[in-house]
């Protein structure tokens, strides 16, 4: 037992380092409910140092008995198996997809595994500091900038009301409309204005699309129905 400690206990802390690392990455998911969490990203950091270290220590035996075995080619196949892991953990709901974050986490946890695994310690916790960083403190800056969003504003109304009336009530600085379409039920004396927009926000569009909504509100028009939608 001695003997195999003398041998392999550095291959055994590079595993264990690893582990804690791809774990507190995946601490951060678990803390915001997402389905690949800390256990899932502890393992997938672990897997990934443990083929890199099997990858070495398979290459070091055959080398030792004449052959010539390239240590890489067990640990090149975690990029491309890490993929599947990936797609399991993205969600596309309806024009919305989830996960993708947490799908490039994992990504991130393997390589981060491979570095241990190697032995490049610093290369592993200097990669788990910047995915730390990314991960908790840069959520908080996207409310500094202005980005754009595009959604669609659903407007139902009796016939009398114009398209052209619409248009103008809703577009501002802030508010782009890209399209319109236009649906009439002449049994229902009703239309529907579907109107394409590009949102130009800081911080949460919610505040944006309130503010729409209540400006339709105090217009005066007859208002059947008013609707957000993702693009």
């Amino acid at each position: 037992m001695s003997l195999f400690f003398a041998n392999y206990s550095e291959f055994l802390l590079r595993i264990l380092i690893a582990s804690l690392l791809g774990g507190l990455i995946g601490l951060e998911r678990d803390m915001h409910g997402r389905a690949a969490g800390l256990r899932t990203h502890l393992l997938v950091s672990m897997g990934s140092a443990v083929f890199t270290v099997l990858s070495l220590i398979i290459a070091r035996s055959a080398n030792a008995t004449g052959f010539q075995a390239d240590p890489g080619r067990i640990s090149a196949q975690i990029v491309a198996g890490i993929g599947f892991l990936g797609a399991g953990v993205i969600i596309k709901e309806g024009a919305n997809i989830r996960g993708l974050t947490t799908a490039a986490c994992l990504w991130g946890a393997a390589a981060i595994g491979m570095a241990a695994g190697y032995g490049y310690y610093e290369i592993a916790i200097f990669s788990t500091a910047v995915a730390l960083v990314s991960l908790v403190f840069l959520k908080f800056s996207e409310r500094l900038y202005t980005k754009d969003a595009y959604r669609i504003l659903s407007i139902r109304t009796p016939l009398e009301v114009s398209a052209s009336q619409l248009i103008d009530l809703v577009k501002s600085e802030q508010l782009k409309v890209l399209n319109c379409d236009i649906e009439k039920n002449y049994e229902s004396g009703s239309a529907i204005a579907r109107l394409a927009l590009m949102i130009h926000y800081r911080g949460i569009t919610d505040k944006q699309s309130h503010a729409v909504i209540k400006k339709l509100e105090d217009s005066g028009l007859p208002l059947q129905e008013v609707k957000w939608e993702h693009m």
